[in-house]
C-alpha cells in the first residue's frame, strides 16, 4: 500500500505523519503539495493537522479549494482510502467527504491534552486493530473539533456503526464529564457509509512510539497495512 500526506501551507503535523508511516510501513511515503493536481500513484491519502492557511473564515474552508483536493474527492469517491486527523478532518467536512462540521470548542479554548477514547467500530480498515469497545489514550491539540450534525444524521452515524471512536474515561463511560469539547454524542471520529473516508480530531501518530510511552495509535497504522495484506 503507498501512502501519501497532503501539506497545506500552515500543515505542522505532516512530518510526524510521515515519519510514524514510513517507520511502519518500511516505505517512503509521497509528498503530495496542495497545488499538486495528481495523487502520484497513492492508495491512501492522509491529510494532517495544523492550520491550514492559518485557519481563516474557517478551519478547512480554504484548503478545500486548494487543487490537490480534486484529486482527493475524486479519489475518494472511486472507493480510494482517504483519513484526515485534526485539520484534516476539519478539511474532509469542508470538502464534503464526510458529513457535519466541527465547530469551536464549547469552552472557547485551545485543548491540548491526552484523552481516553471507546471504540466505536471495529468494521473499518483503521479500527480493525482495536477491539469493540476498547479503550485507548489518545492526544487531542484544537479549538474547533466539536463535531455538529443534525440530528437526524447523528442517529444515522450511530445506527450506522459509523462512528470510529467516542470521548470517554478509561473505564469507557461515554458522558458530558469526558467530552473535552461538547461534541454531540461525544463523537471523536467518523467514516462515510462505504467506510473507505474517516477524520478523527485526534491525533494517532502522537501516540505511536515508545520514546512517548504510548503506542495505542500505532496500532491504527499496523492493522490498516495488515488489512491490505501488509505482513508487519
Amino acid at each position: 500500500m503507498k501512502f501519501g500526506v497532503v501539506i497545506f501551507p500552515g500543515s505542522n503535523c505532516d512530518h510526524d505523519l510521515i515519519s510514524v508511516l514510513e517507520d511502519v510501513s518500511g516505505e517512503k511515503v509521497e509528498q503530495l503539495w496542495h497545488k499538486d493536481t495528481d495523487l502520484k500513484g497513492v492508495d491512501f491519502v492522509w491529510i494532517p493537522g495544523g492550520f491550514s492557511f492559518g485557519d481563516y473564515l474557517r478551519s478547512g474552508s480554504i484548503a478545500k479549494l486548494s487543487p490537490i483536493m480534486n484529486a482527493v474527492v475524486d479519489h475518494a469517491n472511486k472507493g480510494g482510502y482517504v483519513m484526515g486527523i485534526c485539520n484534516g478532518f476539519q478539511i474532509l467536512c469542508e470538502s464534503g467527504l464526510l458529513e457535519g462540521a466541527l465547530l469551536r470548542n464549547n469552552n472557547q479554548l485551545f485543548v491540548c491534552e491526552n484523552v481516553f477514547l471507546k471504540t466505536g467500530t471495529t468494521e473499518t480498515a483503521v479500527t480493525s486493530s482495536y477491539k469493540q469497545d476498547e479503550v485507548i489514550k489518545i492526544p487531542i491539540a484544537h479549538a474547533e473539533g466539536r463535531y455538529y450534525a443534525d440530528e437526524d444524521t447523528v442517529k444515522r452515524l450511530v445506527d450506522n456503526d459509523q462512528v470510529l471512536f467516542y470521548y470517554s474515561d478509561e473505564k469507557g463511560n461515554v458522558s458530558n464529564e469526558t467530552n473535552p469539547n461538547g461534541s454531540l454524542q461525544n463523537i471523536a471520529g467518523i467514516t462515510n457509509e462505504k467506510r473507505n473516508v474517516f477524520g478523527m480530531m485526534p491525533h494517532p501518530e502522537r501516540a505511536a512510539s515508545q520514546k512517548l510511552f504510548n503506542t495505542d495509535g500505532r496500532r491504527m497504522f499496523e492493522g490498516l497495512l495488515r488489512e491490505s495484506g501488509v505482513t508487519i
